[in-house]
């Protein structure tokens, strides 16, 4: 069953064609990947979905809902979590004030101080901890954190949310090998445990080719190729584009 439809979606940005008549369809349980060079549209894409940006035509439906340009804390209670390409946590709290704040959202506690509502939700902060391999930095303050810690604890946050599809945009973006093996690894752990839809984008061809179970491949705002791993990776279109920049 399609969780997420994406259906002849567009946006200009002046005489930018953006994304310029996508369709996309992320089927329950799936790990769907986006990729296309950069300036492909592969972020906008993410933005029209999340309600980040409003499109200028087409359909967002989510969960058999039409969430089409819906404001972002609409699409995140809908269900629809996110990680951004630069990392998105606040750098001066704890790790476990960090996750504690995705509950209280989640919640609609929104109001309350966390310095007011320390010990709230404990039980679960520790969980999601766990779950992600921060709880023996729980204490420690977010900023202080290696990139790809932070990258964790962000996705900690995200799940904190309940979120029934993931988005992840360039999760390994600036990581060591070693660090885009624990990170990718952590990825597909939790979205097996948790039972969570992925859709991501990457520019790492192994995470992609190690991950995705479909690949869309876009070019210039505008969808190229819809496959499987296998099929993207000997489409003649797509090695005519990432010529010079991907060996795929």
């Amino acid at each position: 069953m399609a969780l997420l439809e994406v259906r002849d979606l567009h946006k200009r940005f002046g005489g930018l064609r953006a994304v310029d008549g996508v369709d996309l369809v992320v089927e329950a349980g799936e790990r769907r990947a986006v990729i296309g060079p950069n300036g492909a549209g592969k972020t906008t894409l993410f933005n029209l979905i999340t309600g980040h940006y409003r499109p200028d035509a087409g359909t967002v439906l989510f969960d058999g809902r039409d969430i089409t340009g819906a404001p972002t804390h609409e699409v995140a209670r809908a269900g629809i979590g996110r990680a951004f390409q630069i990392t998105s946590i606040f750098p001066g709290l704890t790790v476990h004030e960090n996750v504690q704040l995705g509950i209280i959202a989640r919640q609609g506690e929104s109001r309350r101080m966390v310095g007011r509502a320390e010990g709230l939700h404990a039980d679960e902060v520790t969980a999601v901890l766990e779950d992600v391999g921060l709880s023996p930095l729980a204490r420690e303050t977010a900023g202080n954190l290696s990139h790809g810690d932070q990258r964790a604890l962000e996705l900690a946050i995200s799940v904190a949310m309940e979120p029934k599809l993931l988005l992840l945009d360039e999760p390994t973006a600036g990581m060591a090998p070693a660090e885009t093996r624990r990170t990718m690894e952590l990825v597909r752990r939790i979205a097996d445990e948790r039972e969570l839809t992925v859709l991501f984008c990457e520019h790492d061809m192994e995470v992609v080719f190690g991950t995705a179970d479909r690949v869309l491949v876009m070019h210039q705002g505008r969808p190229l190729v819809d496959g499987t791993p296998d099929e993207v990776r000997t489409h003649p279109e797509v090695r005519r584009v990432y010529l010079g920049e991907e060996e795929l």
